[in-house]
């Protein structure tokens, strides 16, 4: 016998009446399917486990919300390819069909919670015997499907295969293809699925005239210029139209951008027109910020942004912020104000350019510092996952650290022991950096505040310094390579997407063409806090004066192994080493 699966979303709207006027506290207990991933998934779609303290309910309604329960359980197993799966939930160790189960459960003390147990038992996996297409198909866009006899019928692989199919047929020029939503055929005897596909290419298209709507403040020209790759009489290909929509979106100008096509009877010959539907953030944005840590205290300030400034999506930030209140590693409060200008589409779509300029004072354990940058770098992506930096910055500084003589003739630039406080003076610096990097990126995010789950991040540079008007005039060089990778367990079926996700990170650096004490102070390489070895202050790992501050060294190697696990709502845990 062979029965008749569709693959979709079923939205259960449930309405729980309580028929007693007291909420019946209860506990919940679900069984271990042996896989995290199902388990996680069984566990948020349960209400009885959801809505347990946020919405109490009385007997008869906890009875009801068990019954509906089952369905919602018994759909999370077909959907990871448990077709033949059971569930079955008992309170009290009464099954739910028992009529005087809800008399039982409101017997019971006021103080005394029932106990639910949902009992889970998948039973066997099911695997994909074959994937029928009917339609016409190249070879391309099945090979683009990914979807290969032998994999497990998971109903979430399945559709995403559609979707990639769906894809690769309008990448081949096919504007309005349609692939019908997957029908999966169960076998009556053996745990197999077979697939099937119906798909209508349609004909194909040639790109139409490009149209954009919803500007007000930025300037037509500037974003015809984002749409310029787009040229009407190419192929029509919607992951060149992502492309450039995901470019618009990415200026920051711009809080929505859609694509919209006109129908397909409205379309005349073989060229279809496109429409960029946009809407516009407010152009002025402030923000306030705090954070707080156990080595370097408070801080506290606000950002103004111009996010159009002339018209051409530059953003202009100025920023001031109060820095060190409390801090265990300095001997003072101090400041940082910045103020930058980020111009993208610099020469050319794939190029930014920025400038700054920041004042700084800190008063740290290892130095203290007055300094004044001016920097300015070009970037250009390279790809989806490569982008390259070069720059040049320009500092004019003052150090303080403790035993360092400098700009006195009765020492030479070094350590002197026991140095009298009123004869360490301020060493002064002008330092011209030509900073290098190259950047790579595989985690598929695009908000630099959402943690990554998979993938790959590395970060190059090489930055060769010159030093004027100081102490000493060395030409030195600083390396660094930053490498970290995240590893989600969902990949070995251990928990579901996101939930548990191992990350490993890697820093060395090196300070090349000059030694120690040849650096100025704030060059050297300084290990501690949450860059590099959390659980010692910041900078206080490496090599130290006498008295036990801070020297900075010339190279630096550290490495952090961490298991990041989700809880629940917003919460969750590391552990690290």
């Amino acid at each position: 016998m062979r029965f008749k699966l569709l693959f979709g979303a079923t939205l259960l709207s449930i309405v729980s009446v309580a028929r007693s006027a007291d909420p019946q506290p209860y506990l919940v207990h679900i069984d271990s399917s042996g896989s995290g991933a199902l388990n996680a998934a069984l566990r948020a779609s349960s209400q009885l486990d959801s809505l347990r303290t946020k919405a109490p309910v009385g007997p008869f309604a906890l009875v009801d919300r068990a019954q509906q329960d089952i369905g919602r359980l018994q759909a999370v197993l077909n959907s990871f390819g448990y077709y033949r799966g059971s569930v079955a939930v008992t309170v009290n160790g009464e099954p739910l069909d028992d009529p005087d189960l809800p008399a039982q459960i409101t017997a019971l003390p006021k103080s005394q919670s029932a106990k639910v147990e949902i009992h889970v038992d998948p039973g066997v996996l099911f695997h994909i015997r074959k994937v029928m297409i009917e339609g016409t198909v190249s070879a391309a866009a099945l090979k683009a499907m990914n979807l290969p006899s032998g994999a497990a019928a998971i109903a979430s692989d399945v559709l995403a295969a559609r979707e990639r199919l769906l894809t690769a047929v309008e990448d081949e020029g096919h504007a309005y293809a349609r692939v019908e939503e997957p029908v999966a055929y169960l076998d009556g005897t053996e745990p197999v699925l077979d697939i099937h596909l119906q798909v209508d290419p349609g004909p194909r298209y040639v790109l139409g005239a490009v149209h954009i709507e919803g500007l007000k403040h930025v300037k037509a020209a500037f974003v015809d210029r984002q749409l310029a790759t787009l040229h009407p009489g190419d192929p029509y290909t919607p992951t060149a139209i992502e492309r450039v929509r995901t470019t618009l979106l990415g200026l920051g100008v711009f809080s929505v951008v859609t694509v919209r096509l006109p129908p397909q009877r409205e379309v005349q010959d073989d060229r279809v027109p496109i429409t960029f539907v946009v809407a516009e953030q407010p152009r002025h944005a402030v923000t306030l910020s705090a954070a707080y840590s156990s080595d370097l205290g408070g801080s506290a300030g606000a950002t103004w942004t111009d996010r159009d400034f002339l018209g051409n999506a530059s953003q202009l930030a100025l920023s001031a912020n109060v820095i060190d209140a409390g801090c265990t590693v300095c001997n003072g409060l101090g400041y940082d104000g910045s103020a930058q200008l980020t111009k993208p589409d610099f020469l050319r779509n794939d190029q930014s350019m920025q400038m700054g300029l920041e004042a700084l004072k800190q008063y740290l354990l290892a130095y203290d510092q007055i300094e004044a940058i001016a920097r300015t770098n070009l970037t250009r992506k390279l790809s989806s996952l490569w982008a390259v930096s070069v720059g040049a910055t320009l500092e004019q500084e003052q150090v303080l650290q403790d035993q360092y003589a400098c700009n006195n003739p009765k020492y030479a630039p070094g350590i002197v022991p026991n140095l009298p406080p009123d004869e360490t003076p301020w060493c002064h610096y002008t330092l011209l950096g030509f900073p290098v990097s190259g950047r790579y990126d595989s985690t598929g995010l695009t908000d630099p505040l959402a943690e990554p789950q998979h993938g790959t991040r590395l970060s190059l540079s090489v930055t060769p310094t010159r030093s004027f008007f100081g102490p000493v005039h060395p030409t030195f060089t600083i390396l660094q390579a930053v490498v970290s990778h995240y590893f989600d367990f969902e990949r070995l079926g251990l928990s579901a997407p996101g939930r548990s996700v191992l990350a490993l990170r890697a820093t060395g650096a090196e300070a090349v063409g000059a030694g120690q004490f040849s650096l100025p102070p704030d060059q050297r390489l300084y290990a501690g806090g949450s860059a590099t070895v959390r659980g010692y202050a910041y900078q206080s790992v490496g090599p130290e004066f006498p008295d036990g501050n801070p020297t900075g060294g010339t190279a630096l190697a550290a490495g952090t192994v961490e298991l990041r696990q989700h809880l629940f709502g917003n919460y969750g845990v590391a552990a690290f080493a």
